[in-house]
């Protein structure tokens, strides 16, 4: 974030080269501050004599240094999605604090921010927190700063729900109103059960069809290593990634990419896709079914492997969970051993009626349950 947006004032540079800082501003637009960053740059790295003023380090304190080395941090060990997430919530956070020391924000004000957050959602207020709280814990360990002034502020309460997992006729539905190459896509999400960044990631090298699986990578591990997984081949997925190996551009590597024009410097490029979540909204409407998301495939693979008793250690590393509760999560469905428990339960609790119908074909549970009972 070495450019950035000062209220009531325009646009700023700040970066760092060579152990020195370097800012200016005021500009008008964001690309005239990114082209003066830009010229800035070429001259210092090439030696040209530097008439602009050269501001030193600033301390360690600063809550504006402390910003930019978190997202240096993040966008080195964590995933692109993750980087933008915490892009987006740092302007917010320059708003409020860009020209103090972090030492000069205290408990107090980060609450009033947090509540202000809640405004918008209890989710948005705590996951503004959530990386608030990281940021100042990043600058201890860091031995920049010795205090985290969101020590002490409570998580909102907010109202849990159980996640929408679409029924096995909307993913179908969904899948014959896509377009061919998107409904490629949306079945190797499918057939995978990968994240929406695995997939656009995906490149032919992770293919391997003489074994007969893909190698899916994942940055949501701790430390944020890029973790590979194994997932081995449908027939499904072995067909359409047969088909799109056959009639590939040999200069691309990716499985999915796409031409599109740079937002920074308006060229032509191509490269894998980063986001493609407007898709699912137009195909939800276009077949007629309830809105879900990409992810909601995950949670619905998850659920079907559970109907059909896979354990929970093989639906885990498919996943590529890290821990069995996250998994556990996803697994919305009531299983046969839940309604069989339930049937133990009724059968015990319940007293018996003369117009109450026998149960003819009592489960396993249920006739280990009669032996027992009093006549």
């Amino acid at each position: 974030m070495s450019v950035f947006l000062v209220p009531g004032k325009g646009w700023r540079y700040n970066f760092y080269l060579n152990k020195k800082r370097y800012s200016k501003g005021y500009y008008t637009t964001k690309r005239e501050a990114q082209r003066e960053e830009a010229q800035r740059k070429e001259a210092i790295t090439k030696g040209i004599p530097d008439q602009q003023k050269t501001i030193e380090p600033a301390t360690p304190t600063d809550f504006f240094e402390l910003v930019n080395r978190r997202l240096d941090h993040v966008k080195a060990y964590n995933s692109a999605r993750h980087y933008r997430d915490h892009v987006y919530l740092a302007k917010k956070w320059m708003k409020k604090w860009a020209g103090l020391r972090c030492l000069d924000i205290t408990t107090d004000m980060a609450e009033t921010y947090i509540l202000e957050r809640s405004k918008v959602s209890p989710d948005t207020a705590n996951k503004d927190l959530r990386y608030l709280r990281s940021l100042f814990n990043f600058g201890i360990k860091k031995k920049l700063i010795t205090e985290n002034p969101t020590t002490g502020i409570d998580f909102l309460p907010v109202e849990k729900k159980i996640k929408y997992v679409p029924p096995k006729e909307d993913v179908l539905k969904v899948l014959i109103a896509a377009e061919p190459e998107t409904q490629d896509y949306l079945y190797v999400i499918k057939e995978t059960m990968g994240r929406m960044s695995e997939i656009n990631q995906l490149t032919w090298d992770d293919v391997n069809f003489e074994k007969r699986y893909v190698t899916l990578y994942t940055r949501k591990k701790r430390g944020g290593h890029l973790t590979p997984r194994k997932i081995p081949m449908t027939t499904k997925l072995h067909e359409i990634l047969s088909r799109r190996h056959s009639n590939r551009d040999k200069s691309k590597p990716w499985v999915f990419w796409h031409t599109y024009y740079s937002s920074k410097t308006g060229e032509k490029k191509e490269g894998p896709y980063t986001e493609r979540s407007k898709i699912m909204k137009t195909l939800c409407k276009k077949a007629g079914v309830k809105y879900f998301r990409f992810h909601a495939m995950r949670h619905f693979g998850a659920s079907v492997l559970d109907n059909a008793n896979v354990n929970i250690g093989s639906i885990q590393r498919l996943l590529g969970h890290e821990n069995r509760t996250t998994t556990e999560i996803y697994l919305h469905s009531i299983g046969e051993s839940e309604r069989e428990a339930m049937a133990v339960f009724e059968l015990v609790t319940n007293v018996p009626d003369k117009s109450d119908t026998p149960i003819d074909t009592p489960t396993r549970f249920t006739k280990k349950i009669r032996g027992r009972l009093p006549s």
